[in-house]
């Protein structure tokens, strides 16, 4: 067998089973390989944002990589803006990125570029395959690198020669890497804080939010005081019903100090202490106060579940019963149309164990706060900030739980970034509905014009930040990519629609025009 037909061998062999591709022709004998493995899935998207964004949101919930098929580094360079919200996340993912033959390298083709050094911001391993014989191996070597705790993303750049020339047999199974485990001296310095009498805030992190290591916190909780948040922006968290409350800290620089204003002690699980996403003129970038005492149970790599397993028994939490959310859906939305009123429409008929992806920005919030105690659903948030999540992320999830309803909560702005998604979903018949909250403005950067106090604001500086003239028409632009779309420009016809797209398969669009 030829080196691309080997490496597939080995990725499907351990566990790697749907490629989000957009590839060229230095990827003709990988695309040849994927069109004959029997174990591997291809969805193919339109650009190369929408791969690595779905491979995101199916690592996330499949807790395993997907592989992407990019080409060369202008591939790579359109893809990293979602790779750079995975790697904050830790997602597993392989990146599968075609280069020049070896020996065409030379020539300083037109497509030659530096994709070791395009790779290195957006990665956790890198490596270049050196000939065909090699490939597999370094597949699985891929592999591994992707399932590093708790999750990392690989980028194996393949020569096309290498693909094409003849190799060795595929790599079988190979054991996952063990997970480091939390240091003595990390739990026992955690139980002292938390017995000293001083307030004290755990703040968990990507790896600390399984539902398994949030009840452990709330027992730890129970028994120190202790208070429990997360970090504003999440890999993946399971809210609702039969899930524990964990507080989000606040985006904004005075929410956040404010949660957290008498607190002495910060005892951070997964993740760092916590701090500005952006600095402003004359306020401090850290949420805690310079002389609070600051401890890392586990670091973003390390084994968070049994950590928390540890340290329940370091302070004798182990009588304790898990404080559990209990089902108390906020009734539907009625009268204007704003986020709020859509909010409580979208957490009252949510279906149970659904998915949210959510990059709503600043109409967001109404439907974060209404659905903390409906149906039970996991909710993945844009931890990396950059622009263009959701609408990919949500493919990746549907890819990953075909059983789950996937509802997707965007700005117009955002998803404008993206768009090519809507194609993809309807291509694959994915359950999703995604709901475009249509202001026609990028509303965060008005907002926040004025918190960095910015001055001479004129129409010149405020048409920077206006995408309503043209208005944006998501109706058309769905329909247009296969995707069944309505309008709503009131709160009783949005609720008419969403509930129709709750109780039926397939991709949908609701557009929601806010005053």
């Amino acid at each position: 067998m030829n080196g691309a037909e080997s490496m597939l061998e080995t990725l499907v062999n351990n566990g790697v089973e749907v490629c989000f591709t957009n590839p060229g022709t230095s990827e003709m004998h990988m695309v040849a390989a994927i069109g004959k493995s029997q174990g591997m899935r291809s969805i193919l998207a339109l650009f190369e944002g929408v791969c690595t964004g779905a491979a995101d949101g199916y690592g996330r919930m499949a807790d395993k990589p997907a592989c992407t098929l990019l080409h060369l580094g202008p591939g790579l360079s359109n893809g990293s803006a979602n790779l750079h919200n995975a790697k904050k996340a830790n997602t597993p993912i392989i990146n599968l990125i075609g280069d020049h033959a070896t020996y065409h390298k030379q020539y300083d083709a037109p497509l030659t570029s530096d994709i070791v050094g395009l790779s290195g911001p957006i990665s956790h391993w890198v490596k270049t395959v050196a000939c065909a014989e090699d490939l597999p191996a370094d597949a699985a070597e891929a592999v591994a690198a992707a399932n590093t705790h708790p999750g990392q993303i690989a980028t194996l750049i393949v020569p096309a020669d290498c693909a094409w020339n003849d190799s060795v047999a595929a790599v079988p199974k190979q054991t996952r890497p063990a997970t480091p485990l939390a240091t003595d001296d990390a739990i026992i310095t955690a139980a002292e804080m938390l017995t000293n009498g001083k307030p004290t805030v755990i703040l968990l992190g990507n790896p600390a939010l399984t539902q398994a290591a949030q009840e452990m916190a709330d027992k730890i909780a129970q028994t120190t005081g202790a208070r429990l948040f997360c970090d504003t922006f999440s890999k993946r968290v399971p809210r609702g019903a039969g899930r524990c409350d964990v507080q989000r800290l606040g985006y904004f620089a005075e929410q956040a100090t404010e949660q957290i204003s008498e607190v002495e002690q910060f005892i951070m699980v997964g993740t760092k202490a916590p701090i500005a996403f952006f600095a402003y003129p004359g306020q401090p970038s850290e949420f805690y106060s310079p002389n609070s005492r600051l401890h890392t149970l586990t670091n973003a790599n390390e084994d968070a579940e049994q950590a928390l397993q540890r340290l329940v028994a370091a302070v004798s939490a182990e009588h304790c019963q898990p404080r559990l959310i209990q089902l108390n859906k906020p009734g539907a939305g009625s009268g204007a149309v704003n986020q709020f009123s859509i909010g409580a429409s979208f957490a009252e008929y949510l279906p149970a164990n659904a998915i949210v992806v959510e990059e709503a920005a600043t109409s967001g919030a109404g439907s974060f706060a209404a659905s903390a105690q409906c149906e039970p659903h996991d909710w993945l948030s844009l931890t990396g900030g950059s622009i263009g999540f959701g609408l990919p992320t949500a493919i990746g999830a549907a890819v990953a739980c075909p059983d789950r309803k996937v509802v997707c909560l965007h700005g117009d702005g955002g998803a404008m970034y993206t768009i090519q998604s809507l194609w993809t979903m309807a291509r694959e018949n994915l359950d999703i509905c995604v709901v475009i909250f249509a202001n026609r403005k990028y509303q965060i950067l008005q907002i926040e014009l004025a918190r960095v106090g910015a001055e001479n604001v004129n129409k010149k500086t405020l048409d920077m930040l206006d995408i309503g003239n043209p208005d944006l028409d998501f109706v058309a632009m769905s329909t247009g990519m296969g995707v069944k779309a309505t309008r709503a420009e009131t709160t009783e016809e949005f609720n008419q629609q969403y509930v129709d797209a709750m109780n039926s398969k397939g991709p949908c669009l609701i557009e929601v025009i806010l005053p």
